[in-house]
């Protein structure tokens, strides 16, 4: 960072991956990114974000640190009940603390040197960190804020960023992996949002995801912004691009696979809610969401990512529906197969009539009765096994 480690809030291209520890990986890439890929044809939407150290002091001002502290000291996150009850209590207490002065400021002095920042919508999104261990890893358990409006708005929206760190699924991972509570933080992004909710977006791997194969870029994509691509909540497109080809100047897309895309999340103009999901029309499920040449440009764009990494990578890109763009809203590390030291194979003693197929999601086989569950509301009904 270009200020000191004390800062309350910095914009996104004044960090980068050696500033992880103050706000998180997430936060740290976008920063990266926008500072050494510009010029790869990397775009990646701006914006600011508050620091580890702001949370950190927005906790003690508050007195809720030893208050948090002692309130799971004892919790049994087994206990779902209990789990639930811990976790009310500490986002109410969460949501009613006012941000110390200071980060009030800082987050207003931040706000106004955005440019159009009243007329645009933006992102809120979580990046926690742990104290002392950077590199670990807490992707998908806090809040995503999509189509977040004004000042007072991306206030509150930091608000429930900040209370999100103690959602009982975190509150259970952390005690699951051994990790301190308290020395978990979290960072706050601020980041303009493409209007994909006008187009398409999706997740792109330079890996295969399933065989692990490291040759080919693989795209999916679909209709409206990304979170239904990112939940699963879709069946999207998806293209499988090689990497050998595409650096050749070649044909390179080896399979194009049209989704279902039966649904899309685009922003509520109106309401309390900020997204809708609306079905898609018959004419977009029979049409692929990009252009063989939006897919030959998203996988050169994963490509540049990947050399600067000098690893696989997990990129989610967003196309906007105004200026026609690419964009790249996120990258982290491709944590499944680019992590496997060995290749384990299962074979089935006897078929059976297929029910359901899909993209795999675990690469091994299970044996027993389904339950289908609705919501996290039923989650006594999961077991182990």
């Amino acid at each position: 960072m270009t200020e000191s480690a004390a800062a309350l809030v910095v914009r996104l291209d004044e960090v980068g991956m050696a500033d992880v520890g103050e706000v998180g990986g997430k936060n740290a890439s976008l920063g990266e990114m926008l500072r050494h890929l510009k010029d790869a044809g990397v775009r990646v939407p701006g914006g600011f974000a508050t620091t580890a150290h702001a949370y950190r002091l927005f906790l003690k001002e508050n007195g809720l640190d030893a208050k948090i502290a002692e309130r799971l000291a004892t919790l049994d996150v087994h206990d779902i009940a209990a789990l639930r009850a811990a976790g009310a209590d500490i986002r109410g207490w969460i949501m009613e603390a006012p941000f110390p002065p200071a980060l009030n400021d800082a987050i207003e002095e931040a706000w106004r040197a955005l440019p159009d920042a009243e007329e645009a919508s933006w992102a809120v999104r979580s990046s926690a960190t742990a104290e002392d261990l950077p590199d670990a890893s807490f992707a998908g358990q806090q809040e995503t804020l999509l189509n977040v409006r004004g000042l007072a708005g991306v206030k509150k929206a930091i608000h429930e960023v900040f209370a999100s760190l103690f959602n009982d699924r975190a509150i259970s991972y952390r005690v699951d992996r051994g990790f301190s509570h308290m020395d978990v933080a979290l960072s706050a992004g601020v980041q303009r949002m493409v209007r994909s909710d006008l187009a398409a977006s999706g997740v792109l791997f330079t890996i295969d995801t399933e065989s692990g194969f490291d040759r080919v870029i693989f795209i999916t994509g679909s209709y409206g912004l990304g979170e239904m691509v990112v939940q699963g909540a879709v069946g999207p497109d998806e293209f499988y691009v090689w990497k050998h080809g595409l650096e050749e100047g070649r044909p390179a897309i080896l399979r194009r696979t049209l989704g279902a895309k039966e649904e899309k999340m685009v922003f509520a103009e109106d309401g309390e809610e900020r997204v809708r999901i609306v079905p898609t029309s018959e004419e977009e499920r029979r049409h692929f969401c990009l252009s063989d040449e939006e897919v030959m440009e998203l996988a050169r764009l994963g490509l540049a990512i990947e050399k600067h990494y000098g690893r696989p990578m997990d990129v989610e890109w967003a196309k906007d529906g105004i200026d026609g763009q690419l964009y790249i809203v996120q990258a982290r590390p491709e944590t499944v197969q680019s992590r496997k030291k060995v290749v384990e194979k299962f074979r089935l003693k006897e078929k059976g009539r297929v029910l359901a197929s899909g993209r795999a999601v675990g690469s091994r086989i299970g044996v027993g009765r389904a339950k289908l569950l609705n919501s996290p509301d039923e989650m006594e009904a999961f077991e182990d096994g």
